[in-house]
């Protein structure tokens, strides 16, 4: 067999498993009239499963003497984020802000991340299902903006919607309540459903040719997925300090 006739065995695979391929689409059970996506419920569970564990074992392990190489990571995450925080608001940082961006990286680390297990197809990454990271999105906002209503009053809060011109507020409470969160959610579910699409489509190429560029597609989608976890922690910590930042507007009228 010809150089060009396997090309074209692999292009006809792949064309083949992309037509098979069906994006987007999960297995579902009902119950009291709601549709639940059961392979999203299954690997977010096994995700948080994995975060607690591990948690616990380090939090049990833990020493000043002699530390593990997992709470060694730990302690480096904690300290960026803390420096993050530090940078973006200093000593006005809201109480548990540091804890929420810790966890909401560890989370979404481990459930990006689940795409590299050969359990992918049965439960996949949660964070490729909208119906996970728009819940997550909108935790954020709301927490973004419950810290701005009680740093500023309600005064404050909603007269900053009309800065610099007030005809300009409904523009800015779409751009708050709307196009925050869906594009902090879109960003993440975008990256991690495209990985998870090409490691479907890749999975079904030749057996000759499948070993080297599903392999190195995990590692890069590995790559991806901690990449994602990192911008969504680090927006997260970037919308509280505008929140807390405004404060001294408020406070300065």
């Amino acid at each position: 067999m010809t150089g060009y006739q396997i090309n074209d065995l692999a292009s006809g695979q792949l064309v083949l498993a992309a037509e098979q391929i069906e994006p987007g689409h999960h297995p579902t059970a009902q119950l009291f009239g709601l549709t639940f996506n059961t392979d999203t419920i299954l690997s977010t569970v096994i995700a948080g499963v994995i975060l607690l564990a591990l948690g616990l074992y380090m939090a049990r392990k833990a020493s000043a003497g002699k530390p593990s190489k997992l709470q060694l990571i730990f302690e480096m995450l904690v300290e960026w984020v803390q420096g993050q925080v530090n940078e973006q608001m200093g000593v006005r940082a809201p109480k548990g802000v540091v804890q929420l961006c810790v966890t909401l990286f560890a989370f979404i680390l481990i459930s990006n991340w689940l795409a590299a297990l050969p359990t992918e197809p049965v439960a996949p990454p949660p964070t490729s299902d909208v119906n996970l990271v728009y819940p997550m999105a909108l935790l954020v906002i709301i927490s973004v903006n419950v810290v701005s209503w009680r740093r500023k009053g309600a005064k404050h809060y909603f007269g900053h919607f009309a800065k610099p011109y007030a005809f300009l507020a409904p523009i800015e409470i779409v751009t708050q309540f709307f196009g925050r969160p869906v594009s902090l959610a879109l960003r993440l579910w975008g990256n991690i459903f495209a990985g998870g699409l090409m490691v479907m489509v890749i999975g079904q190429m030749p057996a000759y040719v499948l070993w080297l560029p599903n392999a190195a597609w995990k590692l890069f989608d590995m790559f991806i997925g901690a990449l994602q976890a990192l911008i969504f922690s680090l927006l997260t910590i970037i919308y509280f300090g505008e929140a807390v930042g405004e404060e001294d507007e408020a406070a300065a009228h």
